[in-house]
């Protein structure tokens, strides 16, 4: 196994990758001020964007939970690698060539790369047994559903063949192992051995956000095949079906400009929607909707307190289609969104209706969406017989939390005044039942306030866990060496929240903010004299004392890493923070001017208090009897004003 990869092709490779590029796969990023991105943070649920990222530093921080990294540790908590899978991922990305100690040119990508890159092999096989003379009964499925071949090789569909090892014997070819290909999903082990999971059917590729396949939905075709109608890949290191999907990689674009997303049952209802312009919609991958898939749907629709995005889902009209319709909103509450249900009035799913009537069938079955509360007020009002006294009331009972939980409360009277009339009972009864209502929840009064999407960490928390990763770690072993002694005991980490407000440390944090963030716009001459200021907070005096003994690396691409690795375990957290926070925007002048302004403010603060401190001491200090040291303290004074004069002359 090769060793070490080289620091210079760390650094290489860290400054030629954009940040902001490998976090928009996940989370939609927006403008938010000079230099800095937002967007809903993908660690915890948010209504409110708190989730920074500084392309231009190349750091992120969540100001909510205190999660916060450079591209490498991104990549590691979302796809839970190691720091050295991570580094090899972006640097195929970009096409570098890494170097390791040993003096080697490659090394072992890890196992999740290799079962990533066994599901690419195996859908590469799929795709091209799709229009081997085999598959004839895949591509009859796929005709008489109005899928061509073009669309087939769009969304990536393949063909599994019947036979006991044809994909086993094919990869294993390509240099897998038997181990690799279990592990996978893609291989079965029965009394005679391992055998092809999939055979004799229909293949979709499950692709996570950034496209990577991590995992397959397989149709049955043939009569004999006594298996479930639709096979999934099982639960592996790369696939967690909670967690996917199908057809977000698609449709995530679209999704994060329109605002809205289209949550359907099936892959071939993904395909008819995409096919008639309705480019949003996604579905779950053998697993009923739940709150992994809400945290996903919210990052990428940008799902804030505004509320201004659509999430609409379309079941079938039967029970089953009910059913998980009440589920859906069971987790309502989760969104800020406005949540809707879209049913055909025959009865048709989106890929049925297009079949039969066309792709303008399809784009009004969305237009012609319900809110979602009206739907399910309407589903609870047609388990009872209305036509008597106690249904009626039953009903009331039943439908009235649901009113009563409404979240926005302009909507409440108008609905209260709908379920009086479906129920055809008088309005004051009603609004004295909706007035008792509002029991739906999620668990217990805690577990709500900490699963509320707008849930903010305290600060300490906030502290805590944005220390638990030392930037300056190198190869994802630990954090790198520091100067000085290890602090006797671990103290509590500094979270930018906690500072005080007054004016002196507000100077003090976004000079500091200036001179990380942008460090060779500020210029080294004032970095280094920004470093010999006077501070009146300990923490970011300890973050102004690592600028100064790190100010060689100011131009270099892990300047911001190089100064948190050198501060105070309880400081580092603080570092990221100051790195990623945004920049005051000032839209009169440009952000260097600013930049430049913050910094020369602190030295001119300092100067003046050094002024006020040495006329103090001429006072104290007698001219006849100290001749030597008064003129001294004058020579000084005198430097004083000439500096603050050239200060304010740049």
């Amino acid at each position: 196994m090769a060793g070490l990869i080289r620091r210079g092709d760390i650094d290489e490779v860290r400054s030629r990758i954009n940040i902001a590029d490998v976090v928009g796969d996940f989370v939609t990023l927006k403008s938010a001020g000079v230099g800095s991105m937002k967007g809903l943070c993908p660690f915890h649920d948010e209504r409110s964007p708190s989730f920074h990222v500084r392309p231009q530093v190349g750091y992120y921080h969540c100001f909510g939970c205190g999660e916060g990294g450079d591209v490498f540790t991104f990549l590691q908590k979302m796809d839970h690698v190691t720091f050295s899978e991570a580094v090899e991922r972006l640097a195929a990305k970009i096409g570098f060539q890494l170097h390791y100690e040993d003096g080697g040119a490659a090394a072992d990508q890890g196992n999740r790369a290799r079962l990533l890159a066994a599901n690419e092999a195996a859908r590469e096989y799929f795709a091209e047994q799709l229009v081997a003379p085999g598959a004839d009964a895949g591509r009859a499925f796929l005709g008489e559903r109005g899928f061509d071949a073009s669309v087939a090789a769009h969304f990536g569909v393949g063909y599994a063949p019947q036979g006991w090892d044809n994909l086993g014997k094919h990869l294993k070819g390509r240099g897998f192992t038997e181990a690799e290909l279990t592990a996978a999903g893609l291989l079965s082990a029965g009394d005679r051995g391992t055998y092809d999971r999939f055979r004799g059917r229909l293949i979709w590729p499950i692709r996570d956000q950034t496209g990577q396949t991590v995992g397959f939905g397989a149709r049955r075709l043939f009569d004999d095949d006594k298996g479930p109608k639709y096979l999934n890949t099982p639960e592996t290191v790369v696939y967690h079906k909670a967690q996917v999907l199908y057809g977000l990689d698609l449709a995530k674009r679209d999704i994060a400009r329109s605002r809205q997303v289209v949550v359907v049952e099936g892959y071939t209802d993904v395909m008819a929607c995409h096919l008639a312009g309705v480019t949003t919609a996604v579905a779950t991958c053998g697993t009923s909707f739940g709150v992994d898939h809400i945290k996903i749907m919210r990052r990428v629709l940008s799902d804030d307190s505004a509320g201004l995005g659509e999430v609409i889902f379309t079941f079938d009209p039967d029970a089953a289609g009910q059913k998980a319709a009440l589920r859906a909103f069971s987790e309502e509450q989760r969104f800020a969104a406005q949540t809707y249900v879209a049913v055909g009035t025959d009865g048709l799913d989106p890929c049925d209706l297009r079949l039969a009537k066309g792709d303008d069938a399809v784009r009004r079955l969305v237009k012609g969406k319900k809110p979602m509360f009206e739907f399910v007020i309407r589903q609870k009002l047609s388990a009872y017989n209305l036509e008597t006294v106690e249904g009626r009331v039953a009903a009331l009972r039943d439908a009235a939390p649901i009113v009563a939980d409404i979240r926005d409360p302009s909507l409440r009277p108008g609905y209260t005044r709908q379920l009086a009339g479906m129920l055809g009972m008088d309005l004051d009864e009603v609004q004295r039942a909706v007035a008792r209502g509002g029991t739906r929840a999620a668990g217990t009064p805690d577990e709500r306030r900490s699963s509320r999407p707008d849930a903010q960490s305290g600060a300490g928390a906030s502290g805590d866990q944005g220390a638990t990763r030392p930037s300056g770690s190198r190869d994802g072993s630990g954090p790198a060496p520091q100067d000085g002694p290890p602090a006797a005991a671990p103290r509590q980490s500094v979270s930018i929240t906690q500072l005080p407000g007054t004016t002196a440390v507000r100077t003090e944090r976004d000079a500091l903010m200036a001179m990380l963030q942008s460090p060779t716009v500020v210029g080294r001459d004032l970095l280094e004299r920004a470093s010999g200021c006077g501070f009146s907070h300990p923490a970011l005096a300890a973050v102004r004392d690592s600028i100064g003994r790190n100010i060689e690396s100011f131009d270099r691409a892990d300047w911001v890493s190089t100064v948190q690795a050198d501060v105070p375990e309880e400081y580092r957290s603080l570092v990221e923070q100051l790195a990623v926070a945004p920049i005051p925007e000032r839209p009169e002048r440009a952000p260097e001017i600013y930049l430049r302004s913050i910094t020369v403010s602190l030295i001119e603060r300092h100067l003046r208090r050094r002024k006020e401190e040495l006329q103090g001491r001429l006072q104290r200090t007698d001219a006849v009897a100290e001749p030597v040291a008064y003129r001294e303290i004058a020579v000084q004074l005198v430097q004083v004003e000439a500096d603050r004069r050239a200060l304010r002359a740049e």
